[in-house]
């Protein structure tokens, strides 16, 4: 099967981007044909950096491949390299109503955080996350919770063209963890983990070990001292518990045994191991990588060139059903 997914470059990677999406990238490219992207694009729907953006993509792509992403198993590109994505995305707005795109889940909350920057790209994202995901002929899509409602519209966009103009698309599935589809911010465990929202409650996937430990030992947790996972009534120590969990491949039944009647203190502490062992190699990979640079060029141009040839394919047989030349 074929697999699409992508991240913006408007952050460094948090622990929620690898445990809500890139820890089931890895383990799909082992098994599945896999395209992953660095969707620049999406980026500048909201307020960014322009001098910066470059240096952006460059570090999100070396954080890629630190993380594990092999780009002899996986097709890695920049979105913006690929111009069918805009392309698509200009023709599948001709066949979606407006009322869709403004019940965005995610179009409400960033036009309410910058009330100065709703601009018609912000709407209009559904539609260029839909002609990335199309483009590709993708059948699954993993993605956080977050993203769940996109990838829905994305499958009925390629129904209502299939139905209009005949067969191109497959309609995708989206692809959640069993566990940690969400991943809550350290600080307020009822909101998303967000570098750009709340960077205090993140921990970044290449933190230092100081910083990794000051930002667990703070971290909220709730009334009481019972190690017990209810997300409805014990917010912070159930987040807590679900990174753990992920990230030493226990149960957080076995976890819940495991810390039965310890407290909040020596649950963190050891959670604090955890992670700093866990991150290790992939700040030693960064470190390597961020010398490299022509060696991660190389790799982003590979990867555009593969991306292209599937995405002409499409477009020539989109054009083709809609009457353009």
């Amino acid at each position: 099967m074929r697999i699409f997914s992508g991240i913006r470059p408007t952050a460094k990677l948090h622990i929620g981007n690898y445990l809500g999406a890139m820890k089931q990238w890895l383990e799909l490219q082992e098994k599945e044909e896999c395209i992953f992207c660095i969707v620049d694009l999406h980026a500048i729907t909201t307020p960014y950096n322009q001098v910066e953006l470059q240096k952006d993509i460059f570090e999100l792509a070396v954080e890629y491949f630190a993380s594990g992403l092999n780009p002899a198993k996986s097709v890695i590109f920049i979105q913006s390299a690929v111009k069918e994505h805009t392309e698509l995305a200009w023709l599948l707005g001709t066949i979606t109503p407006l009322g869709e795109l403004k019940r965005m889940t995610q179009f409400k909350e960033k036009a309410k955080k910058h009330p100065e920057y709703i601009n018609a790209g912000l709407l209009n994202y559904p539609l260029l996350m839909a002609a990335d995901i199309l483009l590709y002929q993708t059948d699954l899509v993993p993605v956080g919770k977050d993203q769940q409602q996109h990838v829905e519209l994305a499958r009925e966009i390629a129904r209502r063209f299939n139905r209009k103009f005949g067969k191109v698309f497959k309609e995708p599935e989206v692809l959640l963890p069993k566990v940690g589809a969400k991943i809550m911010s350290l600080d307020n465990p009822k909101k998303k983990m967000s570098k750009t929202d709340n960077p205090k409650g993140c921990i970044e996937l290449f933190a230092r070990p100081t910083e990794i430990r000051r930002r667990i030992m703070a971290a909220v947790t709730d009334p009481g001292k019972e190690i017990k996972y209810s997300p409805a009534k014990k917010p912070g120590i159930s987040n807590l518990l679900t990174i753990y969990s992920l990230f030493s491949e226990k149960s957080i039944k076995e976890l819940e045994k495991d810390f039965k009647d310890k407290g909040y203190e020596e649950f963190k502490k050891s959670l604090t191991e955890l992670l700093i062992k866990s991150l290790e190699s992939f700040q030693r990979k960064r470190k390597e990588l961020l010398k490299r640079e022509v060696y991660i060029k190389e790799i982003l141009e590979k990867g555009t060139k593969k991306a292209r040839i599937i995405a002409q394919s499409t477009m020539q047989e989109v054009r083709k059903k809609m009457g353009l030349v």
